[in-house]
């Protein structure tokens, strides 16, 4: 199910230009996108691409999710009721979605690609947002993948089930879960969830793994004022 989704991104103060989405004080523009209007044509997507929205992820961010029992709030936090609705958030990658949404990119999330894996051969590139918690069937699709862009460190953190009839997602694996030695949901030998912390992005580089690209550094902040990462982004997915 491809859809674009410019009318849907949740909005919840209708008193500023800015949304407050996180305890950190982190504020996205309702409108990051705008600074590439007159650029559209040169940034715009090559056309066969696709953004993986990591609506798991935002999932498990909200209050009372799984991020929360990691962080030792609440002890029995490992499951967590779905919510559908994108309510893209710094732990999602809100401004590049929003950027590569306007811009053109098609856009999935990570329902269609567990319901559905076979969905991703139908396109040449896939881009990845913070898909830290993503089902097996997500992984093992997106490893499948020969063009895969990797634009947010730590993807598969974190392994996770859905039922689907009781609309409820559950933590498999992750650091510390179920046991004190486990290191990461799928012990995949690319993480590079060591880069996370580098929000500066000074001396950003795409580096090359078995199936794509990975960033060294977590570009929420880079993508909303660089022409040259977006042109990267799209010289890799045209490759």
């Amino acid at each position: 199910m491809m859809i674009m989704l410019s009318l849907i991104v949740l909005i919840t103060n209708n008193n500023s230009n800015a949304v407050l989405l996180s305890e950190d004080s982190y504020r996205i523009s309702q409108m990051p996108e705008t600074r590439y209007f007159s650029q559209y044509e040169e940034l715009s997507s090559p056309g066969n691409t696709v953004v993986i929205y990591p609506i798991l992820t935002q999932n498990a961010y909200s209050w009372g999710g799984i991020h929360d029992f990691y962080s030792g709030y609440c002890e029995t936090c490992t499951e967590v009721e779905i919510n559908n609705n994108y309510e893209p958030i710094f732990s999602t990658g809100a401004k590049s979605f929003r950027i590569l949404e306007f811009l053109g990119y098609y856009v999935i999330n990570d329902f269609d690609v567990d319901k559905n894996p076979e969905i991703l051969k139908e396109f040449d590139t896939v881009i990845l947002l913070h898909n830290e918690y993503v089902t097996e069937n997500e992984f093992n699709a997106i490893l499948n993948h020969p063009n895969v862009i990797y634009l947010y460190p730590g993807s598969f953190d974190s392994k996770v089930e859905i039922n689907y009839e009781e609309n409820l997602m559950t933590l498999l694996k992750g650091s510390s879960y179920p046991t004190s030695d486990s290191t990461s949901g799928f012990n995949w030998k690319f993480d590079n969830s060591n880069f996370e912390e580098n929000t500066l992005c000074e001396d950003w580089e795409f580096y090359s793994i078995d199936n794509g690209f990975m960033l060294n550094c977590t570009p929420e902040y880079l993508i909303q004022d660089s022409d040259d990462l977006l042109r990267e982004i799209k010289r890799i997915a045209s490759n």
